[in-house]
């Protein structure tokens, strides 16, 4: 049986930061699994940078299946979690669940990996604070307020947690997950 991966998610995901890590993941032989508020079609969005425009713009993107919702979720069936950027944080990190879900995972020292706006769950479930952590550059304020050190980096890496500010930094962020992975749970 594979080692699972807990991908937490919801409608306004930013679709490569969905699709990239899910993909990659289960190439590595890890059963990557999507939680989202409730099971459901997750409409996830595509955010490009456009010449002239102060911050990025948002489009439609591809829709998904959510394997399960959060409440379904015992995080101790999971070696690792995996939170997206995109809008979805803003309203995911007010949920309980995916509060007590996050807890678990920092709390026993498994692999995070987060990225852009993912940072605003693990600041409101309260575990950023002394740890650093990249994210969307427009989060620093939140990662300070958090109690956490911000680094405008591509793969930032602090102990299990490894983050990164965009999907653009996608290969160095994998690259380092992945390499956290083969030493604190690799794919079985």
């Amino acid at each position: 049986m594979a080692s699972k991966i807990l991908l937490v998610t919801g409608d306004a995901a930013e679709s490569l930061e969905v699709f990239y890590p899910y993909q990659r993941l289960r190439e590595e032989g890890y059963q990557v699994d999507i939680a989202a508020p409730s099971r459901k079609r997750l409409q996830f969005v595509v955010h490009d940078f456009v010449d002239g425009y102060d911050t990025y713009t948002e489009k439609p993107g591809y829709t998904w299946p959510a394997d399960l919702a959060f409440a379904e979720v015992d995080p101790a069936e999971y070696v690792a979690l995996v939170i997206p950027g995109g809008r979805a944080p803003e309203y995911l990190r007010n949920d309980p669940d995916v509060q007590r879900i996050v807890r678990h995972f920092f709390e026993g020292e498994k692999p995070v990996a987060q990225i852009c706006h993912g940072p605003l769950v693990s600041a409101a479930a309260g575990v950023l604070g002394g740890r650093t952590s990249a994210a969307y550059p427009a989060l620093e304020p939140d990662v300070k307020a958090a109690g956490a050190t911000y680094v405008d980096g591509e793969a930032v890496v602090d102990g299990v947690l490894v983050s990164a500010r965009a999907w653009p930094d996608h290969p160095a962020w994998l690259r380092a997950f992945i390499e956290v992975l083969r030493v604190k749970a690799p794919a079985a």
